[in-house]
């Protein structure tokens, strides 16, 4: 028997977090993937902030964009997934992409778009061919890939539909057949939007105490099983939106990285304890490749707590 059970543990041991999913016990390869645990990154793209670019957000800042200073202040507190590229985060093992995308005003290119966080990026939309270059269906069969599309900055009324339209469009073409499909929408390749629950603080503890009300009263029971649908827990920190925000971005020698890298030990241990008595699903970090982050969420899938009723 003790034999029996090192060869079982054995082979659910995850050796490479770049193709995880395949790894896992047969018996998780068809149950729903709501039901597994899947390590993701909050603003994905955020790695590449153009510090020359205008500033999109806070809007209190935006009549500041002409300051180079105020823009480096901007990015120092915006950037996330710190060296980092698209690349790296599969690599990793990260299996959810939060793209914020933005179009900037008066761009000669109507339809060209960026990825956003604070400040624009320095490459626009077309980088998720990179993606497509380690797409599952080419090197890891068995790996899904969740893309997030939100926020859609600067579509105004007048083109948002041709500027959403042309979007879908490109991704259609960049993955093709790859592309899971819904069978009930006038745009199958779309699917609904995913609730994100964080705790918009940057107390560590008031993000664990208003996550778990989140996952124990917003996604609920339902005959007995959890709610069929895909969700993110977001373990980021949210800078405050008012005059509080000065107490954080004066800090010469800090930056948001650094502060996220202080805390998510912490949080990450609140979540181990956690799986099993809450539901989690979508598990998204600041700095998704650091701090044996995705190590820790994708073991919760083997973990004796971890719920995967079929």
């Amino acid at each position: 028997m003790a034999m029996s059970a090192l060869k079982s543990r054995k082979r659910r041991e995850v050796t490479s977090y770049s193709d995880w999913m395949s790894q896992l016990p047969a018996e998780l390869h068809s149950i729903h993937l709501f039901k597994l645990i899947i390590p993701g990154s909050h603003d994905s793209m955020s790695y590449d902030l153009d510090v020359n670019s205008s500033i999109i957000e806070p809007e209190r800042l935006k009549r500041f964009s002409k300051f180079c200073c105020v823009r480096k202040m901007v990015r120092k507190w915006a950037m996330t997934q710190v060296n980092a590229t698209i690349t790296n985060q599969l690599d990793a093992g990260v299996r959810y992409f939060d793209l914020r995308i933005a179009r900037k005003r008066n761009d000669v290119n109507p339809t060209r778009l960026y990825f956003y966080h604070g400040l624009y990026t320095r490459t626009d939309v077309e980088v998720k061919k990179e993606m497509s270059e380690i797409t599952p269906k080419i090197l890891h069969p068995k790996e899904i890939l969740i893309l997030a599309l939100s926020h859609f900055k600067g579509f105004d009324r007048k083109i948002e539909k041709d500027l959403h339209k042309h979007l879908i469009n490109f991704t259609k073409t960049l993955f093709g057949a790859k592309l899971f499909l819904r069978t009930v929408k006038i745009y199958p390749e779309i699917w609904s939007k995913i609730p994100y629950y964080y705790g918009n603080s940057m107390n560590p503890l008031e993000v664990q105490s208003k996550l778990r009300y989140y996952l124990e009263n917003r996604v609920r029971p339902s005959k007995g099983e959890w709610s069929r649908c895909f969700f993110v827990c977001g373990l980021n920190l949210t800078l405050p939106d008012n005059a509080r925000i000065l107490k954080y971005i004066l800090r010469l020698c800090d930056n948001f990285p650094n502060v996220i890298h202080r805390s998510l030990p912490r949080i990450l241990q609140w979540v181990k304890q956690q799986a099993g008595k809450i539901p989690m699903n979508i598990i998204a970090s600041d700095i998704a490749t650091r701090d044996q982050f995705v190590p820790t969420i994708v073991k919760l899938n083997t973990s004796k707590g971890a719920m995967h009723e079929a």
